[in-house]
């Protein structure tokens, strides 16, 4: 009996649709330990697929096909080697190894990873970008409001003992 991944059921499929989704689930497990990919993998757009209008979801997204429209998420977007967006992306964490085209807002991270090529501004409070990425735009790293920040109140404006 040959092996077969193990796969949890509601990723399950009949014939191959199960190994296309174990490959895909592989392939988003990091390589390296300083990458925050995540291992489980809620959808995919596969190679040869086209979509075109506004992706909105929860959990991790991998694109592999060409996308143009709006992206919202607080969560992960993964765009693949060889992927195409053209898209407004607002979202927690971004990791790119194909093609972005527009403006990124990320509330968590922006991982850019060889061979990536990204046109666009992007705003993150985490910006990660590898040798030999293309990226043409602008960086804005955000203020961050920690809610373990105590301000103090000066004294001399009116506080009595």
């Amino acid at each position: 009996m040959p092996f077969m991944p193990s796969v949890p059921k509601d990723v399950r499929g009949e014939g191959e649709d199960h190994m296309v989704m174990a490959e895909a689930r592989q392939d988003t497990r990091p390589s390296d330990t300083r990458t925050s990919a995540p291992s489980e993998l809620n959808a995919l757009l596969g190679r040869g697929s086209e979509f075109d209008g506004k992706l909105s979801f929860e959990g991790t997204v991998r694109i592999d096909g060409t996308f143009s429209g709006e992206i919202t998420t607080t969560d992960t977007l993964i765009v693949g080697e060889g992927a195409k967006v053209q898209a407004e992306i607002t979202c927690g964490t971004l990791l790119v190894h194909g093609e972005v085209t527009g403006n990124v807002t990320a509330s968590v991270a922006v991982e850019l990873h060889t061979p990536a090529r990204v046109k666009g501004d992007i705003a993150t409070p985490s910006l990660m970008v590898e040798r030999g990425v293309h990226f043409q735009g602008a960086s804005k790293m955000p203020d961050q409001t920690a809610s373990n920040v105590v301000r103090f109140a000066n004294t001399a404006d009116g506080a009595s003992d």
